[in-house]
C-alpha cells in the first residue's frame, strides 16, 4: 500500500483515502479547538468513534462544563441515476451509510477538508471553528454541477453533557424561525444550540436514531451505544458551482443574532493566525507542525474579582469584573487545566515558542490559587473551585517560573508576583501541608499513605491505588533539591542572604544521595517508604521506573557524574522504546504490557508498564546531559524521538502526540488523543536535537 500521508506547512497534513480499509480510516482522528475550551473532533471519514467526538462541543463555563451539542449530520446528493450519501455512521454489526468509498482525500490545516467525487461532481466539505466563540461553520462547496441536483443535510443532535450519553426521550426540544433552528434540552442545563441555515428549506421530522455504535468506547470497557435526535432535513436545490454554510453555535441562553459572521473574513483569519504561527518556526515544517499542536492546548480562564469601591457600600453595588487568564488544558477529548501537566508543559508549549504573556497568565492563573504553600493539581470540571491533591504540582510550578525567567528576561512580574508564592511553597513544604507534606529530619519531603495518589502515578478504581507511592519520591525530591538550588542561585544573583537555604540544599543533597542511590542495583530508588505495619521507617522500594530521569534531566542534580550516568544507562536498556519510556520495567512480575479492557484493567495498567511520550523530553535531556551534548548524542537521541515525529502525522489524532501507548509492540497509541505535556516534551527533545 502506498503512504497515505503527506505533511507540510502550506497544505497540513493530506490523507489518500481511496482504497483505503476502512478499519485503518477509523483509526485517525482530527481535532479542532477554539480559545474557550470548545472543539470539534471525529474520525478522518466523519464517523464518530468515541463519545466525545462531535462536530460541535462548547464550554458554558470557558474552559470547563463542556457540552456536546451538534453530534454530526448526514449529507446526501440526489442526482438523476439516484441518491448518494456521503455519510459514515457504525451501527451494532454494520457501518452504514458507506460514504467513504466516495471519500478521495482529507486536508487538516486550520480546518478539515472531506474532499468527495460522485462521477464528474466534486463535494468539499470543510469545517472551520470560530476562535473565540464556540461556533462551528459547516462548509459544503460543489463544483462539476453538469446538471440540476439536490443536496440534503440532516444534523444529529446530542445536547448533553461530554461525559455522558444520550437515550431516546422527550427531553429535546426544538423551534424553527427564519433560516434558523433553536434546540436545547428541556433541562436547561446545557445551553442553547442554534442551527442557521439560510439558503435552504428545512423540512421538519422529529424523530431518534437508535444506537450509534462508538468503538473506541466499546474497547475500552464502557458503554458505547447512543441514541442521538434529528430534527429534520434541511435541502438545497443546485444547478451550478455552489458554497453553502450551516452554522452552529452554543450559547447559555441568548440568541444569535441575525447577522452571521461572514465566512470569507472567518476563513481568512483563520489563515492568518494559521500561518503567523508556523512562521515563528522559520521554515522548519516539523517544528511548524509541533507549534499548530500547541495552539490547541492553550485557552482561556475566566477568573472572577469582586471589588467594592466603598467598604460602606451594600453588597449590591460590588463591582464584578471577569478577567481572562490563560491557561492549558492537559490533554484532549477529556481533561481540563490541571497544575501538574501545565508546569511540565509550560516551557516546551509557551517558552520555546516564545508566548511569553501566555507563560505569564499561565503562572499568575496558578499562583493566585495557591492554598497553603500548595499549586491546585486540577479545576473543577463543573466550576467547583481549585484541588490540591498534588505533592509535585508545587514543585513543577517554581522549576516553570524560574525557566519563565530565564527565557523572558522579565524580573519585575517574577519578583513582584511569582517570587511570594515560590516562598510560600518551601516555607509549607519545610513546615507541613496537607497530606502530611513535610520536610523531614533528613530535609527530604515526605508525605500521603497507602490510600493516597499524590505521584503523577495516581490511577486509582474502586478504592484500589495501583501504584502506591508515598513516603519519599525519588522525583518529588529531585524536584525539591532543584528548588531549593535554582531560589539560591536566584537570591545570590539578586545580592541576597540565602538563610541558610545553601547549607539545606547540600543537606538535602547528601540525604538523596544516601537513601535513594541504589548500589546493589544501579539505579535509584523510587520510594523510601514510611513505618508500615511489617516494614521500619526507611524501607526503599527499588522498583525500576522512569521517575528517577528527573534526577538526572532537572537543571539541578543531586546524583555524581557516574551516577548521572548509570541513571541514564538503565532507563535506555528497560524502559526506552520507540514512543517514550516504559512506566515499569518489562523485567517486574507486576509488568502489563497493554493497556486495554475495562477501566479496571486500564487503571491496572496505566503506570505498570504503558509508556508514556512526555517522558522522551526528560529523557533526551539526560541523554544529552551525560554526554556532553556531543554531536553522536544528538544523532542518537535524533533516532529516540523520530517514531514519534512520526506519529505526530500518521498515526491517532493527525496534528498531536498522543498520552500514552502500548508497552509492548507494535506500541498502539492510547488514552487522550492529544496531549499537551507529549506535545511539550517533544518540542523541547527536537530542539535540544536540532540545536
Amino acid at each position: 500500500m502506498e503512504k497515505m500521508l503527506t505533511l507540510n506547512d502550506k497544505a497540513g497534513i493530506n490523507v489518500e483515502t481511496a482504497n483505503v480499509p476502512i478499519e485503518q480510516l477509523l483509526e485517525k482522528e482530527w481535532l479542532l479547538t477554539n480559545v474557550r475550551g470548545g472543539y470539534s473532533s471525529s474520525s478522518i471519514v466523519g464517523c464518530n468513534t468515541r463519545r466525545y467526538h462531535g462536530l460541535l462541543v462548547g464550554s458554558l463555563e470557558p474552559p470547563v462544563r463542556r457540552v456536546l451539542a451538534l453530534a454530526n449530520c448526514l449529507e446526501t446528493v440526489f442526482l438523476g441515476q439516484g441518491e448518494f450519501k456521503l455519510s459514515t455512521f457504525e451501527f451494532p454489526g454494520k457501518i452504514f451509510p458507506e460514504g467513504y468509498l466516495r471519500l478521495k482525500g482529507f486536508v487538516k490545516d486550520y480546518g478539515v477538508h472531506f474532499h468527495y467525487e460522485i462521477g464528474e461532481l466534486r463535494l468539499t466539505k470543510s469545517i472551520y471553528l470560530i476562535r473565540e466563540q464556540d461556533a462551528a461553520a459547516i462548509v459544503y462547496e460543489l463544483t462539476g454541477v453538469g446538471q440540476p441536483i439536490e443536496f440534503a443535510v440532516q444534523p444529529f443532535v446530542a445536547m448533553r453533557d461530554y461525559h455522558s450519553m444520550m437515550k431516546a426521550s422527550d427531553n429535546i426540544s426544538l423551534s424553527s424561525d427564519s433560516g434558523q433552528l433553536v434546540i436545547s434540552n428541556k433541562k436547561g442545563d446545557c445551553g442553547i444550540l442554534l442551527l442557521n441555515h439560510s439558503g435552504g428549506i428545512f423540512r421538519e421530522k422529529r424523530e431518534w436514531w437508535y444506537n450509534f455504535v462508538y468503538r473506541v468506547d466499546k474497547e475500552r470497557g464502557q458503554d458505547f451505544t447512543e441514541d442521538q435526535f434529528s430534527p429534520g432535513v434541511i435541502k438545497y436545490r443546485i444547478d451550478s458551482p455552489k458554497r453553502i454554510v450551516l452554522w452552529a453555535n452554543l450559547s447559555r441562553g441568548y440568541i444569535l443574532g441575525e447577522k452571521l459572521p461572514d465566512i470569507e473574513d472567518v476563513i481568512r483569519q483563520l489563515s492568518e493566525h494559521y500561518r503567523l504561527i508556523t512562521d515563528v518556526a522559520n521554515g522548519d515544517e516539523m517544528l511548524a507542525t509541533l507549534y499548530q499542536a500547541v495552539e490547541q492546548f492553550v485557552v482561556k480562564r475566566r477568573k472572577e474579582e469582586r471589588k467594592m469601591s466603598n467598604v460602606q457600600l451594600p453588597i449590591s453595588n460590588v463591582e464584578v469584573r471577569n478577567e481572562e487568564r490563560a491557561t492549558i488544558l492537559a490533554g484532549f477529548p477529556w481533561f481540563a487545566d490541571w497544575g501538574r501537566d501545565a508546569f511540565i508543559s509550560l516551557p516546551g508549549l509557551l517558552l520555546a515558542t516564545r508566548r511569553f504573556d501566555e507563560a505569564r497568565s499561565v503562572l499568575l492563573t496558578f499562583a493566585e490559587a495557591a492554598s497553603e504553600g500548595m499549586i491546585p493539581n486540577c479545576f473543577d470540571d463543573y466550576g467547583g473551585g481549585a484541588h490540591f491533591n498534588s505533592v509535585d504540582a508545587s514543585l513543577w510550578f517554581i522549576n516553570a517560573a524560574f525557566a519563565y525567567l530565564t527565557a523572558s528576561g522579565d524580573r519585575e512580574t517574577f519578583k513582584e508576583r511569582m517570587l511570594a508564592t515560590i516562598i510560600s511553597i518551601i516555607d509549607f513544604y519545610q513546615r507541613g501541608t496537607r497530606f502530611g507534606i513535610h520536610a523531614d529530619a533528613d530535609g527530604l519531603i515526605t508525605g500521603g499513605d497507602s490510600s493516597t495518589q499524590l505521584t503523577w502515578m495516581d490511577a486509582k478504581c474502586d478504592g484500589i491505588v495501583f501504584t502506591p507511592r508515598y513516603g519519599k519520591c525519588v522525583e518529588v525530591n529531585a524536584l525539591w533539591y532543584n528548588a531549593l538550588m535554582l531560589l539560591n542561585k536566584f537570591y545570590d544573583e539578586d545580592g541576597r542572604p540565602d538563610n541558610g537555604l545553601k547549607l539545606e540544599s547540600d543537606r538535602v543533597k547528601n540525604s538523596f544521595c544516601r537513601l535513594f542511590w541504589n548500589e546493589t542495583w544501579g539505579w535509584l530508588n523510587d520510594c523510601i517508604l514510611p513505618a508500615t505495619a511489617g516494614k521500619p521507617d526507611g524501607t526503599a522500594d527499588a522498583t525500576l521506573r522512569p521517575n528517577q530521569i528527573f534526577a538526572v534531566s532537572l537543571p539541578f542534580s543531586p546524583l555524581t557524574a557516574e551516577q548521572q550516568k548509570a541513571v541514564v544507562d538503565i532507563v535506555e536498556k528497560k524502559l526506552l522504546t520507540p514512543f517514550g519510556l516504559r512506566t515499569l520495567s518489562p523485567d517486574d512480575r507486576r509488568y502489563r504490557g497493554a493497556y486495554s479492557g475495562s477501566q479496571r484493567e486500564r487503571d491496572g495498567a496505566y503506570h505498570q508498564g504503558t509508556v508514556w511520550a512526555y517522558l522522551i523530553g526528560p529523557f533526551v535531556e539526560a541523554y544529552l546531559k551525560v554526554n556532553g551534548l556531543s554531536r553522536e548524542s544528538k544523532r542518537q537521541a535524533a533516532s529516540f524521538i523520530e517514531p514519534l515525529l512520526k506519529h505526530l502525522s500518521e498515526d491517532g489524532c493527525l496534528g498531536q502526540v498522543s498520552e500514552i501507548f502500548d508497552g509492548e509492540p507494535p506500541h498502539k497509541p492510547r488514552g487522550c488523543f492529544a496531549q499537551a505535556w507529549s506535545v511539550a516534551e517533544m518540542i523541547r527533545a527536537y530542539i535540544m536535537v536540532k540545536n
